[in-house]
């Protein structure tokens, strides 16, 4: 029953994974990388857990049919943390140096800054001075949310088994933003932010904290682009935390990211189907007819697949895949 930290990686050990590896064992945490067809076949990190394709494949029937080169082999590394019955995990990426902050022990109760009105929440607006806003959120509507954002905020506190923690220096935002505006940018320190229901902000895979309850939700969809699964897996989490009274909650940064090379072109070529379809994406969850309590999460989370499936956000064959997810869990 150790915490776990997860990534994914196709690279060699670099000087972040050294690093996340040093710090979990000194404080009896575990790491767990999942491979893919493109990862160094000798790669080996010191008190590491690295799972392999072969390995993957020995997990059960999401390991043998989730598709190669794809972010959502993540998901085989949730699998391992929730069979260890990992009291939280928490995931981020190979290009985050961690902070002394980012190993503090979490709770899932969060006292902090309530945003309780429905619609678009720029969650970035209550950590940053100057204009900023996360990768997902709709880019027609980034400039006029921040501007009216209401920033007199009760305080308040609830139960949040997600919390999104910032990261500096090369924070996640959308290709449009990175061509436009300069980075390094370094958020201001401040309380949390929780997001009452209704409240929509996207939450990305790169710095957050998972509590038991809410271990389904892990699953990463594999037949949608690469710069959306975690974005549209943050809707759907959202919508469903709603029907057992949690909330999302967003934290000060505790990583910097020195990001790995990417051509912003074809990031925006990826970000385009959010572009243009997070706005329906979420009409559709809002309007989904939800059971509440946290017994009828698994359900829910099918019936939300189901209807975004029949929009063409997913291809028929995640169905498959989410069923496997299911059958696999503990």
């Amino acid at each position: 029953m150790k915490p776990a930290v997860i990534i994914t990686t196709i690279f060699a050990p670099n000087a972040v994974m050294q690093e996340i590896a040093a710090q979990s064992r000194a404080r009896d945490w575990q790491f767990i990388i999942a491979g893919d067809s493109k990862s160094p076949p000798d790669f080996l990190i010191e008190g590491a857990t690295y799972l392999d394709l072969a390995h993957q494949r020995t997990m059960g029937t999401y390991g043998r049919i989730c598709p190669e080169r794809s972010y959502a082999r993540k998901n085989l590394a949730y699998l391992h943390a929730i069979r260890s019955s990992a009291p939280w995990l928490a995931e981020t990426d190979d290009d985050n140096m961690p902070r002394s902050e980012f190993w503090n022990l979490p709770s899932a109760k969060v006292n902090g800054r309530q945003l309780a009105f429905p619609g678009w929440a720029n969650a970035y607006r209550y950590f940053a001075e100057t204009f900023i806003y996360p990768r997902g959120y709709p880019i027609d509507r980034a400039l006029p949310d921040w501007t009216n954002a209401p920033l007199a905020l009760q305080n308040g506190a609830a139960h949040s088994p997600i919390q999104q923690s910032l990261a500096d220096e090369n924070p996640d935002v959308d290709a449009i933003y990175r061509m436009l505006h300069p980075l390094p940018f370094y958020f201001a320190k401040a309380a949390p932010l929780l997001l009452g229901e209704g409240a929509w902000c996207p939450f990305n895979s790169q710095n957050t904290v998972w509590f038991p309850e809410v271990y389904p939700l892990l699953y990463l969809p594999a037949t949608c682009s690469f710069r959306m699964t975690d974005i549209w897996r943050s809707f759907i989490a959202q919508r469903l935390l709603w029907t057992c009274g949690w909330q999302l909650s967003f934290h000060s940064a505790t990583v910097s990211q020195d990001r790995n090379e990417h051509r912003l072109l074809h990031d925006f070529e990826e970000e385009i189907s959010g572009y243009l379809g997070n706005q329906t994406l979420i009409d559709t969850l809002h309007s989904l007819n939800l059971k509440s309590g946290q017994t009828n999460l698994l359900s829910n989370l099918e019936i939300c697949y189901a209807a975004l499936i029949a929009k063409g956000f997913f291809k028929p064959e995640e169905e498959t895949l989410l069923q496997a997810w299911l059958n696999d869990l503990p």
